[in-house]
């Protein structure tokens, strides 16, 4: 092995082939003897030019190759390893070009010295040099840090993430969080960080309601790399839960068993689904577009909009009082078979079979809404999820409910706050949006209530500062706008099917065999300013990802907003606005 000299980027690994043909955008290198060079290492070579300055040419390694030469039959292998007939070993590793500087595109020579970049050639081969501001993603398969541009994701030059993979396996939620946390805990947002906020929707099991616990089994190497990446290995220091009501429950507990404190119920009032028309997002299946009933249910939101009134936690209609959900669908379903209040209520061009399509939907909606849409509990109590008012890390647990009240809950919670956004009308503070099974909110076929906003928030939302970050086992399924305007494009371990669809076309041909059998905490990184995509693991997560991992959580989290609240001070006070009833002891 040779060893670098003065002004070398790093150790001579080989020289340019002779054999196969070299071009400015790829070219192959023989490797020296006693060196290696694997897939995702970055090398740098140099083009001689008369009458101007050298050509630097920097690429990573996206095939690698060994060959007998000498041998002209597949039994001579036998052969040549007994020592019985001469040939040589020889690798040679392909090389996609990442960057050439001064930008004059020329093939390497044949027989150029190639080196393994280091340092500031490493850094320059993959732009790292170029990125003003730089989110640390991970380590690539050299140990050194890699980085994401993030220009690219708070929106200044793009935004928003699409990550793909299997599920279990490829760690997409557990990589949106470290992403998550770097972009918070790096600088890289200076003093914007304080007011950013994350809202996270937890849908498998009650894995994310423990950000805010340092993990137990995180050990010296793990921070260490954490360090390596200029971050402090620890739990996100502010985090907010909300779980729905527990079914039954007259008080409003939060349905959740493992954590038992810091936890708030989120709900909605039946004055609030009245008065925000709510009602479409009860039928927030893609599905339900294509059906003729989806005008008796605007024409139903309208009509609850303009006539229900606020009646003591519920509502009264037309003099009738209601005060829950069921009774509100009931009521409803009673006025639409009524010839004599139908059409006020559906308009009198819909015909009888539209009608009890609608009011079959509603009417098992009961049962999987009830415990969200309340008449029953305090109406002044906090109840909403609100992340302007939040934690700079709201989760909203929904794994506990229902497909059809998960798609409600979703759908009316980005409404309310991608509206708020509107209104305030301006990008900061950021607002970063996890969302896994992407493909069930926003599938490629259809329309849906959650569907429009999630485009909303694609195509407008990086100039209102909210940023998605959307997982899914399947791109191929999500809508194509979604994915088109994701900056940001990562993929862990893939279904083979899946890693063959055009969505993954940016991975070159070896990426895509090697998603195949990616290990858990492996992701393959592609961002607009560096034509490869980036081969890296993620350190383990320094924050629990489960009840058997959390350690100690800070006092300051243990405290819901009802509990945390001075029963003393705020009874009757415009600050919280409670009535005597609603004492949160």
């Amino acid at each position: 092995m040779t060893e670098a000299r003065p002004g070398d980027p790093g150790a001579e690994v080989g020289r340019v082939l002779g054999t196969a043909d070299a071009t400015p955008l790829q070219f192959w290198t023989a490797v020296t003897p006693g060196c290696y060079l694997q897939l995702d290492d970055v090398v740098v070579t140099r083009r001689e030019l008369p009458d101007r300055e050298p050509v630097t040419i920097a690429g990573v390694v996206t095939q690698v190759r060994a060959r007998h030469e000498g041998a002209q039959f597949d039994s001579d292998v036998f052969a040549i390893a007994d020592g019985t007939l001469p040939a040589l070993v020889q690798e040679a590793a392909e090389i996609t070009t990442t960057r050439v500087d001064p930008e004059f595109y020329v093939p390497p020579t044949p027989g150029a010295l190639v080196y393994r970049a280091e340092g500031e050639a490493r850094s320059a081969a993959l732009h790292f040099d170029r990125m003003e501001r730089r989110v640390p993603m991970g380590m690539g398969r050299d140990g050194v840090p890699v980085y994401l541009n993030a220009d690219f994701l708070d929106g200044s030059r793009g935004a928003h993430v699409s990550i793909s993979g299997i599920s279990g396996v490829a760690t997409k939620t557990s990589f949106a969080t470290f992403l998550l946390y770097s972009v918070f805990r790096s600088g890289v947002l200076g003093g914007d960080a304080v007011n950013a906020k994350a809202l996270i929707f937890n849908v498998k099991g009650e894995d994310l309601l423990f950000l805010d616990h340092p993990n137990s089994r995180l050990d010296d190497p793990t921070r260490a790399t954490y360090a390596k990446l200029g971050l402090t290995a620890g739990a996100f220091p502010d985090v907010r839960v909300y779980a729905p009501p527990r079914p039954g429950d007259s008080s409003g507990t939060p349905d959740v068993s493992s954590r038992l404190a810091g936890v708030d119920s989120f709900y909605w009032t039946l004055t609030e689904f009245c008065a925000d028309r709510l009602l479409p997002y009860v039928f927030a299946d893609a599905d339900d577009e294509r059906q003729q009933y989806t005008m008796v249910v605007h024409s139903v939101a309208a009509h609850l909009h303009r006539y229900a009134q606020p009646a003591d936690g519920g509502v009264s209609i037309d003099g009738t009082r209601i005060n829950s959900y069921p009774d509100l669908v009931d009521h409803v379903v009673e006025q639409l078979t009524d010839d004599e209040t139908r059409s006020d209520w559906a308009g009198s061009a819909v015909n009888m079979g539209t009608v009890n399509a609608f009011a079959r939907r509603l009417i098992g909606s009961k049962k999987d809404l009830a415990r969200l849409i309340r008449g029953d509990l305090a109406t002044r109590r906090p109840h909403s999820v609100n992340t302007a008012e939040s934690a700079q890390v709201t989760v909203v647990d929904l794994h506990n409910l229902p497909d059809r009240a998960q798609r409600f809950v979703v759908g009316v919670t980005l409404k309310t706050e991608f509206e708020r956004k509107e209104k305030a009308g301006t990008a900061k503070p950021l607002l970063f949006v996890v969302l896994d099974e992407l493909n069930k909110y926003a599938p490629r076929e259809g329309s849906s209530p959650i569907k429009e906003v999630l485009l909303d928030i694609a195509e407008r939302g990086r100039s209102l500062g909210v940023i998605l970050i959307g997982a899914q086992q399947t791109a191929s399924e999500v809508e194509r706008r979604i994915v088109t305007n994701s900056a940001i494009r990562v993929v862990g371990r893939l279904d083979p099917a899946e890693a063959s669809r055009p969505e993954y076309g940016f991975l070159p041909a070896a990426q895509r065999q090697r998603a195949l059998l990616a290990k858990p905490g492996t992701m393959f990184v592609n961002q607009p300013d560096i034509p490869v995509p980036l081969c890296l693991d993620f350190p383990f997560p320094a924050w629990a990802t489960r009840v058997s991992e959390a350690g100690a959580a800070p006092s300051e989290t243990l405290r819901s907003i009802t509990q945390a609240a001075d029963p003393f001070a705020v009874v009757g006070s415009r600050a919280s606005a409670l009535s005597d009833d609603d004492i949160p002891f």
